[in-house]
């Protein structure tokens, strides 16, 4: 499975509640008509994540079956039902950045509203790494495509032990 996970942040006049309420809509609207090969979404807000430019922020995740559903993905977004409420909410926006994960571990204990961020140090081996990594929905970054650091873990607050940051998330909306 793979996440399109997009960092955003409402424009400087635009109220933060009513941001997150157009997210929501649309995220409602992509579940009630999913493309093919779309599992779910998310909506987090974020405080302090230190590759934004904005001290607080929302993260929204798209679970996607792989790269075809991605396409898919990018497509329906902006199309029939979706378009409205895709539209209502980039009009509010003022700014972002995405990238894709790829999901190496599903959610096994992690309940902490916090999602570490992390990157494997120089000259230890992937497969060293990520056996080291925390109980937690555990993802990686796929092709370089985003600005956080490499691995991400859902729900664990491991920043110290890994050296890397733990980033507050509230989550706002699922879909199923």
């Amino acid at each position: 499975m793979l996440a399109y996970v997009f960092w955003h942040w409402p424009a400087p006049t635009v109220d933060a509640a009513r941001y997150a309420e157009s997210l929501v809509a649309f995220h409602r609207a992509l579940a009630s008509t999913p493309p093919p090969g779309v599992r779910s979404s998310r909506v987090y807000e974020l405080e302090a994540a230190p590759w934004l430019p904005v001290a607080r922020a929302f993260e929204d995740w798209y679970l996607v079956d792989d790269f075809a559903a991605l396409g898919a993905l990018n497509e329906a977004a902006v199309s029939g039902a979706r378009r409205e409420p895709h539209d209502a909410a980039a009009r509010l926006a003022g700014g972002g950045h995405g990238g894709v994960y790829r999901l190496l571990a599903p959610a096994r204990g992690g309940t902490l509203p916090r999602t570490t961020w992390c990157s494997k140090p120089g000259g230890a081996s992937y497969p060293e790494f990520v056996a080291q990594l925390p109980p937690g929905e555990t993802w990686q970054r796929q092709m370089v495509l985003g600005p956080a650091p490499e691995f991400c873990i859902i729900g664990v607050d491991a920043a110290a032990a890994l050296g890397g940051v733990a980033v507050a998330a509230r989550k706002i909306h699922a879909s199923p």
